[in-house]
């Protein structure tokens, strides 16, 4: 935790990556399952990096799996797993993935229209919920920001269950959208990159600082 606030560093394809994230103070290491994304590793290669991975909470990120796909990565070695899904989806797969895995193991990531806010009926459903920025074609890892009005919104009217800021966040902007969403959990992947799935050192050393800072603004 840095000033207060929780850090998930997101799409991780290697060991070098890790630790520079465990040195740099993030809470959390994703690593994104999801074939489509740049950053993708199988199972195979988090398995084979696992045991020298810095010993910090791991996030699996997946895409709308099936319920023998879930269960496989629930086995592999991860604390938490993060679910991106569209909002279309029935409650009944929401909840099969929260029975799987149990509300505190869950994390939702909802893919929400610019019109739409996030269904009551999956609230029960996990103690976490991530707002990445919205894309029809593709779910996450653009660089866009997030809706951080409607984040805003969400936090304050369910201040029982943890925000996740993602979507565009780096360096230039991460002081001005947290002054902007009150967030106390953010997740950095593509804004602290040299190139899709390598992570740039001064790039993330310049995040984290801009989060130390803010005790003196």
């Amino acid at each position: 935790m840095i000033n207060g606030i929780r850090l998930k560093v997101c799409g991780l394809t290697s060991l070098v990556d890790a630790a520079l994230a465990d040195r740099c103070g993030a809470d959390y290491l994703g690593f994104v399952l999801y074939p489509r994304s740049p950053r993708h590793v199988t199972l195979a290669q988090f398995g084979a990096m696992a045991p020298n991975l810095p010993a910090r909470k791991k996030v699996a990120v997946v895409v709308e799996p099936t319920r023998a796909q879930l269960a496989e990565v629930a086995t592999a070695g991860f604390d938490f797993v993060q679910v991106h899904f569209q909002v279309g989806l029935p409650t009944a797969t929401v909840e099969a993935w929260s029975g799987m895995l149990g509300v505190g193991r869950l994390w939702l990531a909802p893919k929400l229209p610019p019109d739409a806010d996030l269904s009551a009926a999956v609230l029960p459903l996990a103690e976490t919920f991530l707002f990445d920025a919205f894309q029809a074609d593709t779910f996450g890892g653009s660089g866009r920001t997030a809706d951080w009005t409607k984040f805003r919104r969400h936090r304050e009217l369910f201040p029982d269950r943890d925000w996740i800021l993602a979507g565009g966040l780096n360096p230039d902007n991460i002081s001005v959208a947290l002054e902007a969403t009150g967030a106390r959990f953010v997740d950095v992947n593509s804004g602290v990159e040299a190139s899709p799935g390598a992570k740039d050192p001064a790039k993330l050393a310049a995040f984290v600082g801009c989060l130390a800072e803010l005790r003196t603004n």
